[in-house]
């Protein structure tokens, strides 16, 4: 699931060691085990947050869902940058840059998706979100002139706009799917683009670290949250187990301690590797959806989130260079 992250500093460009030549410690290959527990723990916790929004909207406001999901993240990171000793960005410049690098990649999508699933079936959320590559290479070609289309990316977004017909059912004239909901859902995604592209033009080279961007970007979205929810829904009256728990863990994994496992699997493995995640979130999002909630499925669900992530495949790809030996 797209969230509240720095963008990850590349990965290091000296070649890895051949595995043939040299043999690995057991430590080594403990840690290669590890990395990929901690892959497939953090596709779970974000394709079962879409379950968790659905559960949490049963008991309260949209914006009062997306107040909490955004406290307990915050919550959790707080308390791993005391422990770290580290420190909160001193540059209010830096302030103002991540109060709306907050609003575009979490206070705004975070409730647009809770209003959407009012609505929509989680499973379909969870397909939305898939569609944030997509929005992000069409927005990329206005604002980001290093980025160059190429036919092959050009492809891919065509490919995935047709996997988005495909799930909505457009040859039935897209009936049974809620308008508005689809939107919000689509549009939520796209709010993690434009998000994107401002944080890479903005927040880049700050010389903070990405803990401590990331937890201030947090709590700047709680605060703009606990200033909205009220506004927009009456405080909640009651607390009921299951919304209670389905916001914490909204929050307190989803949010929290999914960003501090990305983190590792950035630093150990690339961030090529660990944004691969993006691909299994809308498979888990959508068995956990069938599954658990008993959402129903059309055979064109499942088909249309499959060419939709392929069309976001190609999207990110990259011409191999010539020199290089298959």
């Amino acid at each position: 699931m797209s969230t509240a992250m720095s963008r990850p500093t590349a990965p290091s460009s000296a070649p890895p060691r051949s595995p043939q030549t040299t043999p690995q410690p057991s430590g080594q290959r403990r840690r290669t085990l590890d990395w990929r527990l901690r892959f497939a723990a953090l596709a779970l916790i974000w394709g079962f947050s879409f379950l968790f929004m659905k559960l949490g909207t049963d008991g309260y406001a949209p914006a009062y869902v997306s107040f909490g999901r955004m406290f307990f993240g915050t919550a959790v990171l707080l308390v791993v940058l005391a422990v770290k000793r580290g420190r909160l960005p001193r540059r209010p410049r830096t302030w103002g840059h991540l109060a709306v690098a907050a609003f575009l990649l979490n206070a705004l999508p975070f409730t647009l998706f809770a209003y959407a699933e009012l609505t929509i079936p989680s499973t379909l959320a969870g397909i939305c979100n898939a569609t944030t590559p997509l929005w992000g290479m069409l927005l990329s070609l206005v604002a980001l002139s290093e980025d160059r289309p190429t036919r092959r990316r050009f492809a891919g977004l065509g490919l995935g706009f047709l996997g988005v017909l495909t799930v909505l059912g457009a040859w039935q004239g897209f009936s049974g799917q809620d308008p508005a909901g689809t939107m919000m859902a689509l549009g939520a995604s796209a709010c993690y683009a434009v998000g994107w592209i401002y944080v890479r033009r903005t927040l880049s080279g700050t010389g903070d670290s990405h803990l401590s961007l990331t937890t201030t970007q947090l709590l700047l979205g709680t605060v703009q949250l606990a200033i909205a929810a009220p506004l927009s829904s009456p405080l909640p009256t009651s607390f009921h187990a299951v919304p209670v728990l389905a916001v914490l863990a909204l929050g307190a994994l989803g949010t929290g301690f999914a960003m501090l496992v990305q983190y590792g699997l950035v630093a150990e493995v690339g961030p090529t590797t660990a944004t691969l995640t993006t691909y299994f979130i809308p498979v888990i999002a959508t068995a956990a959806g069938a599954v658990l909630l008993g959402e129903r499925l059309a055979w064109n669900t499942p088909v249309g989130a499959v060419i939709v992530l392929a069309g976001a495949a190609l999207t990110q790809s990259r011409p191999r260079p010539r020199g290089d030996q298959a």
